[in-house]
This record gives C-alpha cells, sequence and structure tokens, in this order.
C-alpha cells in the first residue's frame, strides 16, 4: 500500500477516479467504480477485474486480508483520508473501500453462444428494455444471477449497467455472469430467435398469463424475457416483435407488481419449469 495518504481531492489519482461517477467519462475509460468489501472481493475474482483501489486506513484494517490479495494480484493500492473517500464514494455512510473496475459486458454474440460449451446454447435471458431506474435494473440482474440466467442484456434505450446504484442493487451480481450493452431491440430479438429462444415480453396487458403458459409446458423452452420501463412498459414495437405477450397473474387485490419483482416471479417460473425436464 502506498505510504503516503492521500488528503485532498485535488489529487490527480483522485481526480481520475472521481469522474467515474459521470457515464461519459466511464465509456471514455470502460471503467467504474464498486463500493465496499463484497465489490473488491467479486472484482478480485476476475483476471484483470481490479484496476484500482482506494481505502481508508480504518477499512484497510477491517479487511486486511483483501488489502493483501490485492497487493499480490499487483493492484495499486491507495490509502486515502476519510475526506477524500466521501468524495469518492457514491453512498450517504461509504464502506472505506472503493474499486475502480474494468467493464465487463461482452459481445452480442458471445452471450449467445452455448454457456460452458455445452452445445445447447442459453436457456435463460433476461433483456431489460427501456429501463431507466438503476435501482431496479441491479435488483432483475441480481434476480437473474439467482435464477441461473444465462446472460442479462441492456439495449440501447436503458439504463447503463455501470451506474453505482445500479452496481450496488446488484450485490455482486455485475461480475457473476454475461452483461450485453447497447442492442437496438430491432437487431437483437432475431438474434435471440436465431439463438433457438423464444421471446416471451412480460406486460399487465399481456392476452396469455404466466400461470397459461406454465400448464401448457411453453416454460420449459428456452427463453429469453423482455421487460420493460417501469411507468410505461414496453414499446409496441417489442410486443410485436416477441413471441407472446404473458401478464403474470393478479390473485388478490393489488393494482400491479413492480419491475423487479415481476422479473423474479417470471425468472424462476422458467428455471423451475427448464430444471424440470433436464
Amino acid at each position: 500500500m502506498a505510504g503516503l495518504e492521500l488528503t485532498s481531492i485535488r489529487s490527480p489519482r483522485v481526480k481520475s477516479a472521481r469522474r467515474l461517477a459521470k457515464r461519459s467519462f466511464r465509456q471514455q475509460d470502460r471503467r467504474f467504480l464498486a463500493e465496499g468489501p463484497q465489490a473488491v472481493r467479486e472484482a478480485l475474482a476476475l483476471e484483470g477485474g481490479l484496476v484500482e483501489l482506494y481505502t481508508t486506513a480504518d477499512a484497510a484494517g477491517r479487511h486486511a486480508e483483501l488489502i493483501a490479495a490485492a497487493e499480490k494480484a499487483g493492484v495499486p493500492v491507495l490509502r486515502v483520508s476519510g475526506e477524500v473517500m466521501a468524495e469518492l464514494a457514491q453512498t450517504v455512510t461509504p464502506q472505506g473501500l472503493l474499486a475502480v473496475c474494468a467493464f465487463l459486458d461482452v459481445p452480442l454474440g458471445t452471450a449467445l453462444r452455448a454457456p460452458d460449451g455445452d452445445g445447447g446454447g442459453p436457456r435463460l435471458v433476461t433483456v431489460l428494455s427501456h429501463v431507466r431506474d438503476p435501482g431496479n435494473a441491479g435488483t432483475v440482474l441480481r434476480a437473474s444471477d439467482a435464477a441461473g440466467a444465462d446472460a442479462v442484456i441492456f439495449t440501447d434505450a436503458s439504463v447503463d449497467p455501470y451506474n453505482g446504484k445500479c452496481v450496488r442493487a446488484s450485490a455482486g451480481s455485475l461480475f457473476h455472469l454475461p452483461v450485453v450493452t447497447g442492442p437496438r431491440y430491432d437487431t437483437l430479438i432475431p438474434a435471440l430467435k436465431d439463438a433457438g429462444l423464444t421471446v416471451l415480453a412480460a406486460d399487465g396487458a399481456g392476452e396469455h398469463t404466466l400461470d397459461d403458459l406454465a400448464d401448457e409446458g411453453a416454460l420449459s423452452r428456452p427463453t429469453a424475457w423482455v421487460f420493460g420501463n417501469e411507468a410505461w412498459g414496453l414499446p409496441e414495437e417489442v410486443r410485436a416483435l416477441a413471441d407472446d405477450v404473458v401478464r403474470v397473474p393478479i390473485h388478490g387485490k393489488a393494482e400491479s407488481l413492480n419491475l423487479a419483482t415481476a422479473a423474479a416471479v417470471c425468472l424462476y417460473a422458467s428455471a423451475r419449469a427448464q430444471r424440470r425436464v433436464r
């Protein structure tokens, strides 16, 4: 660890990291910020994933094993004052560890290849279309990881997966599975179908319910679920290109489900159906 403590936000190293709070600079540098020991641990597990590590003296004492692992991996570890960490961090109460990480996204073609070389192609893919809320997007990414999805795709009209709030809401899942950014739905959906995936658009106005598809055995097929904007759902163009438009049935008196909850229900329904036929 560097012996001197950085105490000024005007330090070139600090300024370089601090600017990654803005999407334009993240894209330019192809780096993003991730806070906390879990993020550092996940980034360290990926070769080249952790580029630089900032820590307060207090956090370095609490997480000595992570500091040692980062130094062993040749990652620059910089000690900063609490004031500098407060400027770098994007949370009200910083945990004292902040990682500069390399972008993780992969090309669409890579994400749609057979997972683990099993020759069968992807079986469960999540698509976020026009999703703007980073907290929702990160939570859907986390649910996708938990359900065993093979990839998560953020269309060109969706939030940046490297947004700080999205990174935190993913709870480490951003580091676990292939993420694709930027494809347009008019080229994306044909690519999903070419990969052998049935494209299901989740929408509250869908003609068929999730229960209908489960009863018919349709959820056991390789599937790409498309989830839309929190407020106005999916564009008509996306609905038209999908193989089916599906709604989650409301059995009680709730008006609707929020995006992340609906996504978790759909993804787990597919995951369960697919595992029953393996």
